[in-house]
């Protein structure tokens, strides 16, 4: 299919490498500017709500293209300086230069405008509260993944660096500092690329499938302190690998796990499977309200410790247990949010189809004397329906059910499956708020017999200066 290169709009063409000026007025999801040109919507990277820019248009579709912004002809009240150099080459923080206070009135906003355009709820049906923001909205990432790859320095010469990739592209942008994750990763790089230099350990390359080190995986428990370092490699071994295992450990205070993950496919996935221990254990612990949880290269855990708590308080909250109530949390993972509810709760019975997780939540339920949480493996669609959680483990019907699925939302017959259990509850945590919209959408409309009032939706700021946000909705039985 033949690309188009220019379109014609209300009298006026539009094309590649043409420039146009644009006054921004939204965001959009991944949060790039929106404008409006002669009735022709530009996607600008690099403008934040407010600003009038100059913007080049790099991709012309039939009814938008996507620009980028060449310079800001005049600035919105609410652009602030980038506190980071890579700020706009960067794919992550996409509304650093938007002062925080802004970002936060937009998120609300954003969920605000999904749940009327993709859930249908007219304005003010669903109330939407002021969004849960940090104090210090820096360095809160408690988890990095590095890829590796070789790049030209600035004398134009081949060097392997690490850092992350430009937005909607895998083009390395080199990283020495990232302002929203933990300063010792800095430490950390430096000296595993200074391993690959002396040993000559190449960089994979996606183009072929050569090399060998694809990403530095590191985890940090803000509460204990303890460090985890994963080398995800596309071969079996790594050259000097105790050395470089024993040099972290002895020069950066804390890092007291360091492995090998073995993945030689070729794709977009991060991790394999197979975890080769080369110092310590291949976990560490960390401490997230009180319990303790063990947390792996493999692990699912929220990246923002401190925000997690206020998150998972809000779940709290809207469950409104007594100690009598029978809980259910059907995307449950390594079981945060379960152990949460299990003290307050008289049973909590938590569902995760990814097998090491469940694993992972029965050594967490241990760690923390935990007796009334039950863990089972299986997809939650399924296992509802079936009556029981394993042969000749019947399922007590639920008071309160937890939802708090992946980006893509909930599974639709998982959906049923609640709505024929109709508990008195419902408590959806999402990091989607368009997938959100349209599962409580479904959740109002029932099946005929049960259906449920979207009593509030409280977002939470899990990723400041990104165009992400994490939400708490309590869903009330309609009868």
């Amino acid at each position: 299919m033949k690309k188009q290169n220019r379109i014609e709009k209300n009298g006026r063409v539009f094309q590649k490498n043409d420039t146009a000026v644009v006054l921004i007025e939204d965001f959009t999801k991944e949060g790039e500017g929106i404008g409006h040109v002669d009735g022709y919507t530009l996607f600008v990277r690099g403008a934040v709500i407010g600003d009038e820019v100059e913007a080049v248009i790099t991709r012309p579709k039939k009814s938008y293209a996507y620009a980028k912004a060449l310079r800001v002809l005049r600035p919105s009240s609410d652009r602030v300086p980038a506190s980071c150099e890579c700020a706009r080459r960067c794919g992550g923080c996409t509304l650093q230069e938007y002062s925080y206070p802004a970002q936060l009135a937009w998120k609300k906003r954003y969920v605000e405008d999904v749940l009327g355009k993709i859930g249908r709820f007219e304005e003010g049906e669903v109330p939407v509260r002021p969004v849960l923001g940090m104090k210090h909205p820096y360095r809160y990432r408690n988890k990095v993944q590095y890829p590796v790859a070789e790049v030209k320095n600035a004398a134009g010469r081949p060097e392997i660096q690490a850092g992350y990739y430009a937005g909607h592209t895998h083009s390395l942008i080199p990283v020495d500092d990232c302002i929203i994750s933990d300063e010792v990763n800095r430490k950390i790089v430096r000296l595993v690329l200074a391993h690959m230099k002396k040993h000559h350990i190449p960089a994979y390359r996606e183009e072929d499938g050569s090399g060998l080190l694809r990403h530095i995986l590191i985890r940090k428990g803000f509460a204990s302190g303890e460090i985890l370092v994963c080398l995800v490699i596309n071969g079996s071994k790594l050259p000097g690998a105790r050395e470089l295992a024993e040099k972290l450990t002895a020069e950066v205070e804390g890092v007291c796990s360091v492995s090998l993950n073995v993945n030689t496919v070729r794709s977009n996935k991060i991790l394999g499977d197979k975890v080769i221990p080369l110092l310590g254990d291949p976990w560490i612990q960390d401490q997230l309200g009180g319990l303790t949880f063990r947390i792996s290269p493999k692990s699912f855990y929220q990246v923002n410790p401190q925000q997690t708590e206020v998150l998972y308080g809000e779940a709290l909250k809207a469950a409104a247990l007594t100690g009598k109530e029978i809980v259910y949390d059907l995307y449950c993972g390594i079981g945060t949010i379960s152990l949460f509810m299990a003290g307050a709760a008289k049973a909590v019975y938590g569902i995760e189809i990814v097998p090491e997780a469940i694993e992972d939540a029965k050594i967490n339920a241990g760690l923390n004397h935990i007796e009334n949480a039950h863990f089972f493996t299986g997809a939650a669609e399924e296992i509802v329906p079936s009556g029981e959680f394993a042969p000749g483990v019947p399922c007590p019907h639920p008071d309160v059910v937890m939802l708090d699925p992946p980006r893509k939302g909930c599974d639709a017959k998982l959906i049923d499956a609640v709505l024929k259990l109709a508990p008195e509850r419902v408590v959806y945590v999402s990091c989607d708020p368009a997938t959100l919209a349209r599962d409580l959408r479904l959740f109002a409309e029932g099946d005929g017999t049960t259906a449920y009032k979207p009593e509030y939706v409280q977002p939470c700021d899990m990723f400041p200066m990104s165009n992400h946000c994490e939400t708490v909705s309590f869903l009330s039985r309609k009868d």
